[in-house]
Order: C-alpha cells, then sequence, then structure tokens
C-alpha cells in the first residue's frame, strides 16, 4: 500500500483521510506515509450523509488534492455518493473497495471481501462442527487486490507510473 499510495497521491502537498468518528489504522499509516515524504495530513470524520458534504467542502477549501479512505462500512455503503463527490470536486481519492474503482472512483488497494466472507463461512462451519471458537486460530487476509481506473485517472489529469499498472489486478479503461 505504500508505493501504491505513494505513486498515486503523494505526489501532491496536501492529503486527506476520510475515517469513520474512530481513528484506524489508515490514518495512522498515511501519517507515517506523509511524514516521510515532508507532507501534511488532514483526518477528517464522516458518520452521516450531510458530513460527507461536509467533508468535501473542506478538502476543496483546504485545497487538499487527495484522498484514502479508510475501511469502514459507512462510507462503503456510500460509494456512489463518495464517487459524484470526489469526481465534482476533481479530488483522486482511493478506498480499500474495489466496488469503488468499478463505480467510477480513482483506485482501491484491499483485501478481497470475497475471500474474508468465504474464510468466515469456513470458520463459521468449524464452529458449527463443535469447534470451540477460542481455538480457532486469528486469520488475517491474505489477498490483496488493486484496481485502477484509467478513465478517472485520464478525467483527474494524472499519469498512473507503468509499474504501478504492472502491479494492479485490474485496469479499467
Amino acid at each position: 500500500m505504500r508505493s501504491f499510495a505513494a505513486s498515486i497521491l503523494v505526489r501532491t502537498a496536501r492529503r486527506g483521510v476520510h475515517n469513520a468518528p474512530t481513528p484506524n489504522i489508515t490514518a495512522l499509516g498515511c501519517g507515517n506515509l506523509c511524514s516521510q515524504a515532508g507532507l501534511r495530513l488532514y483526518v477528517l470524520h464522516a458518520s452521516a450523509d450531510r458530513d460527507l458534504d461536509k467533508a468535501f467542502a473542506s478538502l476543496v477549501e483546504q485545497r487538499i488534492r487527495g484522498l484514502v479512505i479508510g475501511p469502514d462500512s459507512f462510507l462503503q455503503s456510500r460509494t456512489e455518493q463518495i464517487v459524484a463527490l470526489a469526481t465534482e470536486h476533481a479530488i483522486p481519492t482511493v478506498t480499500p473497495y474495489r466496488e469503488f474503482a468499478a463505480t467510477g472512483g480513482l483506485a482501491s488497494y484491499g483485501g478481497d471481501l470475497a475471500e474474508s466472507w468465504r474464510q468466515a463461512g469456513i470458520y463459521t462451519g468449524r464452529v458449527l462442527k463443535g469447534e470451540r471458537p477460542a481455538d480457532l486460530p486469528v486469520q488475517q487476509v491474505k489477498k490483496f487486490e488493486m484496481v485502477i481506473n484509467m478513465k478517472t485517472a485520464r478525467a483527474f489529469g494524472l499519469t498512473i507510473p507503468p509499474d504501478v499498472l504492472a502491479i494492479a489486478d485490474e485496469v479499467i479503461e
């Protein structure tokens, strides 16, 4: 994620992270990346529809030129609204959800949700067969996927480096 974010968004002087009400690893990771690159990070919060409009207005006011959205069910459920706002305000945006890039957002990089649900099903089956949940090992996402929407990149006037395109799981033309 570091080289991906750096390749796409760190070229800007200011960048924002859109978070749910509680801080998460995305804000911490982006904060580290920005400080290493000498950039300033702004963290925004949204937990209601009206917060999204205010957050994007704040991004424009602060002249934020890139946005990373962390994993959050509220924000994921507002994919179309976020794509529309990002497009309207010309703010390149990356989320962890593939649907974002498929809907017209710039890019996504995150765990394969289908694989995560499959693993949850396997665990459920093991518990239903009598295994104790406390005895099961903790699982982490093993497969990550990167999707880049080149139509959106072109609309924003962005050039995605060839090395980033080469490692993308899907490039939407």
